[in-house]
């Protein structure tokens, strides 16, 4: 994080563009949201860039009063890592979906996770292609009925986290976009990890997918289908807290703490900061059939950053030459003027 200025507010991130999604979007949690974290970091809106490629999430730059670059599709973490890379003082947020970021932007995900160049990346899966009108992603379920499916697909999905995991990264997080807390808890603390922090919202599209994860949103099962996972904290879940997560084997069980069976010994300690990212898959793997859906930080490890590595290996080889950049190679020695 960079400097901060004094009592920021939500509004001081915004701008008097109007926004421009369908009515019911998730997008328009994410945006409310995002303002609010901004304040509470306090970073200044003039050293923010807010980086999107292309669909519906991608048009959230627009309505943010820093600076922002409405790339091309798939490519906006190319972008994302050029602007960290030319100026680390910059924080910066990457916007992507589903589509955008899994597909032709996928070799683009994987490799800045790898790096772990400092930015933030708010990964809207909504589970299909809304800007152009409903076809299947990447991340679509099996049998998925759309425009470009009528008889179901016969593919399995990518699941993001096992993504960031393959390729080593070091934070991960989960939200929903009905959880506005849970998700304004998850940007600060990847706004302030040193890293690339992947945070994977799960969205609604009224339009071409409604209600696609209601069986995890919806009021009625919420708080059994999902866990919010705090570092330090036991895995409890359940309306009244009354259930848990518990090791058995090599896996995971959710049992009740009423039935006389388990008791709160025995459920499992949240360690976001464990090196080892087993553990870390299991949960972030979890479907919200026999294991509730892991929401919250659920990845949050040092590693060195890549635009802060390649800065002090730049600074190193500037100091063993004379040249500082090109300009003064060229015109070092002989030259030839014309008069």
């Amino acid at each position: 994080m960079t400097q901060t200025y004094n009592n920021p507010e939500p509004k001081d991130y915004k701008n008097d563009i109007a926004v421009r999604w369908c009515p019911g979007c998730g997008d328009h949690a994410v945006l409310n949201v995002l303002h609010k974290a901004m304040a509470e970091l306090g970073v200044p809106p003039h050293m923010i860039a807010v980086v999107s490629g292309i669909g519906c999430s991608s048009r959230l730059p627009y309505y943010m009063n820093t600076y922002g670059f409405h790339t091309i599709h798939g490519r906006g973490g190319a972008i994302a890592t050029g602007v960290k890379v030319a100026n680390p003082q910059l924080t910066v947020w990457q916007i992507s979906g589903d589509g955008d970021c899994l597909a032709i932007g996928g070799n683009h995900f994987i490799h800045e996770v790898r790096r772990n160049v400092d930015l933030n990346l708010l990964l809207l899966n909504n589970k299909i292609y809304g800007l152009t009108k409903g076809q299947f992603s990447p991340t679509s379920d099996r049998g998925c009925v759309s425009k470009s499916s009528p008889y179901g697909t016969t593919e399995d999905p990518f699941i993001p986290a096992e993504l960031v995991f393959g390729a080593r990264g070091t934070f991960f997080a989960r939200g929903i976009d009905v959880e506005l807390k849970i998700n304004q808890e998850i940007m600060i603390e990847g706004a302030r990890h040193k890293g690339c922090s992947v945070i994977e919202i799960l969205q609604n599209c009224m339009i071409f997918n409604n209600g696609i994860h209601n069986r995890i949103t919806d009021k009625a099962v919420r708080a059994n289908r999902t866990i919010h996972l705090v570092h330090g904290e036991k895995m409890l879940f359940g309306k009244n807290h009354d259930m848990g997560l518990v090791q058995e084997g090599f896996g995971l069980k959710a049992v009740r703490l009423d039935d006389g069976d388990y008791t709160i010994d025995d459920v499992l300690i949240h360690d976001a900061h464990c090196q080892d990212n087993f553990l870390h898959q299991q949960l972030a793997m979890m479907d919200g059939t026999n294991l509730p859906v892991a929401l919250g930080v659920i990845r949050d490890v040092d590693a060195p950053s890549y635009e802060t590595d390649v800065t002090v290996q730049m600074r190193k080889i500037q100091a063993k030459h004379r040249y500082r950049n090109l300009r003064e190679m060229i015109l070092d020695g002989d030259t030839w003027e014309r008069k």
